[in-house]
């Protein structure tokens, strides 16, 4: 194994068969079997000496392998233990990678990671996407860049327009934090075995500053979230199911000057940011 790309089809599947593997669909394993693709994931990752890598979802070690070559210090989280044998010979001659067996979302990434620079690269079982996506994007880690590969469904909603019918909630959590891009679609081919759905990679980059100023975040999201949590209703029903009263509403509307008979599936985030500061001056009026 010291010498074989595990992007390679024939590889992988002499990985599988000597290794007695099946893959666990609970858990979203799909293993690439494209050299090329894997390359332009580990490509997207920007990797330069100085930065280290966090990989979440080593699998049997292919895109841990990509990583690793290019000079690295790689710190891979898998969750399935038993591929601990699988990753101890398939990614034997590798000293700069460092495998965990462990829950991403349970680590103690603070005191993993330490105070330098990350990236992170994962290829994210599709169940569990949107938690681990917002997590690390929420979180103070010192992860700067992001490159996820998830079901182009999710992708096509984080990189949605107003007014669309993609564009929701995610978008905006997403977007707050980070720019987000397009690297590349995966098709169900590109796998052993097949996922039924296209797959996306995309690169998130984490913003100096949020993309919008607002006095509370928390009031921000909460307008977000009742702006999307009653797609079919115009703002000023959705913000009173919410629990905006009529009367404060009302002010809110007029001191920002948007139109409330609008969806809240129509407004940019500059426009919740505005809605958010109207009601958090009205709060401590």
């Amino acid at each position: 194994m010291l010498d074989a790309n595990l992007a390679d089809r024939k590889v992988v599947q002499y990985v599988i068969n000597r290794f007695g593997i099946h893959a666990k669909h609970r858990l979203g394993q799909n293993f690439l079997v494209r050299p090329d693709i894997v390359a332009a994931i580990a490509d997207a990752a920007e990797i330069t000496p100085d930065v280290s890598v966090m990989e979440i979802g080593a699998g049997i070690g292919t895109l841990t392998q990509a990583l690793a070559e290019r000079g690295s210090d790689v710190i891979a989280f898998e969750v399935d233990q038993s591929l601990k044998r699988v990753l101890d010979s398939t990614l034997e001659k590798y000293k700069n990678v460092t495998i965990i067996y462990e829950d991403v979302l349970k680590a103690d990434l603070k005191g993993i990671l330490g105070d330098k620079e990350w990236h992170c690269a994962a290829n994210l079982p599709y169940y569990i996407t949107t938690p681990i996506l917002l997590s690390l994007i929420h979180s103070d880690l010192p992860i700067s860049l992001f490159v996820f590969m998830t079901q182009k469904e999710v992708a096509d909603r984080i990189l949605a327009d107003p007014g669309t019918k993609d564009y929701g909630a995610l978008t905006l959590a997403v977007q707050y934090y980070c720019t987000a891009e397009r690297v590349l679609d995966i098709p169900p081919t590109a796998f052993i075995p097949r996922p039924q759905v296209t797959s996306t990679v995309l690169r998130l980059r984490r913003r100096s500053e949020p993309a919008v100023s607002v006095k509370d975040s928390k009031l921000l999201f909460s307008l977000i979230k009742m702006g999307f949590a009653q797609r079919r209703k115009v703002f000023t029903n959705a913000v009173k199911f919410g629990g905006i009263p009529n009367e404060i509403s009302r002010k809110i509307f007029e001191v920002t000057g948007i139109d409330g008979s609008r969806r809240g599936e129509t407004f940019s985030l500059e426009e919740y940011a505005a809605l958010a500061d109207a009601w958090y001056d009205l709060i401590h009026d």
